[in-house]
């Protein structure tokens, strides 16, 4: 009788890629939720300009609510821009490689460059954060939001999702070198053939 069970390695493979895929989700919810405070920004900067001089009064709390609402969605907005290959490129050859050569450099640059510099900003403002709440830190200013240990979170909060996009991406693009093309990232993906949302063997061409 013959064995009509896939081979291990392409279990792997797929197990592979629905973890790559899972994980996406994270960083693709915050990117979702955290863009909604684009909007409410607008909304209290618009309310404190009608305070300040529609009735002469001013709030301290509402002005810093900005700053923290800014500073939340450009801090984790990082890794959801990265999983949207949304950061700019300053390259001169990146745009010409073919998608395996692409994916090479998307690779080596998650391992050598984005890992690296994560953890690395996650390690050095640890101590930084930890003081920060072991006093409860909150502003300098009175009226002011008592909540500056929750911003500096962000230190941390921020290198974390980077990580983790970091590791999508060294996934996705170990899978498509080993010859997934399902698992393409954004950025080797540009030039790739569609391929089945479901297929994760399909042979990844050539760079031609």
């Amino acid at each position: 009788m013959l064995d009509e069970r896939p081979p291990a390695h392409g279990g792997l493979k797929a197990g592979l890629l629905r973890l790559a895929g899972g994980l996406d989700l994270v960083n693709a919810w915050v990117g979702r939720v955290i863009a909604w405070l684009a909007l409410a920004m607008v909304l209290v900067t618009f309310l404190v300009v009608v305070l300040r001089y529609g009735f002469d009064e001013g709030s301290i709390a509402l002005q810093e609510s900005v700053t923290y609402m800014h500073a939340t969605l450009f801090m984790l907005g990082a890794a959801f821009t990265l999983q949207q290959n949304g950061h700019v490129r300053v390259d001169i050859f990146y745009q010409r490689f073919g998608p395996r050569a692409r994916a090479w450099v998307d690779l080596l640059g998650t391992l050598s460059l984005l890992i690296p510099v994560s953890l690395y900003i996650l390690t050095a403002s640890w101590d930084y954060v930890a003081e920060s709440w072991a006093v409860r830190e909150g502003s300098r200013e009175a009226g002011g939001l008592p909540y500056v240990y929750w911003l500096k979170t962000l230190l941390v909060v921020m290198p974390l999702l980077l990580l983790l996009q970091g590791l999508v991406w060294a996934l996705r693009s170990g899978l498509f070198l080993a010859g997934v093309a399902s698992a393409a990232p954004p950025g080797a993906a540009h030039q790739a053939p569609a391929a089945g949302a479901g297929d994760t063997s399909a042979e990844v061409p050539d760079d031609g």
